[in-house]
């Protein structure tokens, strides 16, 4: 099968991919589209971190209102460039993190943004707990480092279980959209509004 620019064209808006990776996926795998964009996927994974540092100044802005009208939120899912941001497949991202949002209800984007007294706090009662339960002391530390990064999951987004596939999180969903983008692509806010809340 040949490379084409329909394909080429078909490629980059299923993934957001630079047109010469697509363009050196689709030779390598003689123009099929679905092992092409696997292809640009298990690349782009094992560089996502790479692209960490970038700056991600365009974005969209996902929404969802649940269907009795009682949860509404909001998520800014940035990008690099806005040829991504207009890209579907992006879009649909900040739109399913706005479900998660309102399903999960995360307090924070990341563990950067937990007060340090809120973690603290934590830690001091995870170890008070693990010294009720009689644990040996030179064990404690690290029960206790395990239990928060639980706490972690429960509060910060991008340590929560994706509520459409448990067996990742949040974070790892979005490594995996940078890779298949192969842009930095970054959850700028959220916001949660319940009514009664």
């Amino acid at each position: 099968m040949a490379v084409t620019m329909e394909n080429i064209k078909k490629l980059r808006a299923m993934t957001g991919a630079g047109m010469m990776d697509v363009k050196n996926a689709l030779t390598e795998t003689a123009g099929d589209l679905d092992k092409a964009a696997s292809l640009l996927r298990e690349r782009g994974i094992a560089s996502a971190s790479k692209k960490a540092d970038r700056e991600a100044a365009e974005g969209f802005i996902g929404s969802y209102v649940h269907h009795n009208g009682k949860i509404a939120t909001l998520v800014e899912l940035n990008c690099e460039t806005d040829f991504v941001a207009r890209n579907e497949n992006f879009q649909s991202l900040a739109r399913e993190l706005a479900i998660h949002v309102a399903m999960a209800e995360p307090t924070y984007v990341n563990r950067e943004q937990v007060p340090a007294e809120e973690v603290e706090a934590e830690r001091n009662r995870l170890t008070e707990e693990a010294k009720r339960e009689g644990k040996p002391e030179n064990v404690i530390e690290r029960i206790v480092e395990g239990r928060l990064d639980k706490f972690y999951s429960e509060i910060v987004l991008l340590d929560q279980p994706y509520i459409k596939d448990d067996k990742k999180t949040v974070g790892e969903l979005l490594a995996e959209n940078i890779a298949t983008i192969g842009e930095n692509i970054q959850v700028g806010s959220i916001a949660r509004i319940a009514v009664g809340e």
